[in-house]
């Protein structure tokens, strides 16, 4: 039986997934180019070398362009990889060939690193449904992110990317939620 807690979730999950749903390509591209600007900002602010960064789905903000202005600039990237048992593991990737993972999400395909390979990166970027004014995230339920974030003993800077007016006053939070250090939207970059 789920909790009060996650049904009021559940329920901004879908508010959230039909708003994305509605904007218009016209608001997607022009939030695309202003995302890839501050996810460029943000990896020069920490002097990234080696990111952990997610491969956007249909109605996410676009990460493409920024992964592609990584790949020209040296910035080596790892993309994660949904396994059965809630684990991610990771890959490089080629930078083209995609395959779709567990969740209908997309993946690269790639030799696959396993789950501590993120323990190296320098900034971590990830998709959230919303993020509070005090840096908790809402994620999409599956929890693959809370546990990888909250095994790690040494986490580097951690940055959700979402649309401005996904930044809320609070989200719901159970025990294992974790929270994001940072955000990236179409207009700003906010560190908490």
């Amino acid at each position: 039986m789920l909790s009060q807690t996650s049904n009021i979730k559940r329920a901004l999950r879908a508010e959230l997934r039909e708003r994305r749903r509605n904007r218009t390509s016209t608001e997607r591209e022009s939030a695309t180019e202003a995302f890839t600007q501050n996810l460029i900002a943000l990896t020069g602010q920490h002097s990234a070398k080696l990111v952990a960064c997610y491969l956007s789905a249909q109605n996410e903000p676009n990460t493409r362009p920024f992964l592609n202005w990584a790949f020209a600039n040296g910035i080596s990237t790892l993309f994660p990889i949904t396994r059965e048992d809630g684990l991610l593991d990771w890959a490089h990737g080629d930078g083209e060939t995609e395959a779709v993972g567990l969740f209908g999400m997309p993946e690269p395909v790639g030799e696959l690193l396993g789950p501590i390979a993120i323990n190296d990166v320098d900034l971590i970027i990830i998709p959230a449904a919303a993020v509070d004014a005090g840096g908790m995230r809402l994620g999409w339920g599956r929890g693959y992110f809370d546990k990888t974030l909250g095994s790690m003993q040494k986490c580097p800077p951690v940055y959700a990317v979402i649309y401005d007016d996904e930044l809320l006053d609070t989200v719901p939070r159970e025990v294992h939620d974790q929270p994001v250090d940072g955000i990236v939207t179409p207009n700003r970059i906010l560190t908490f």
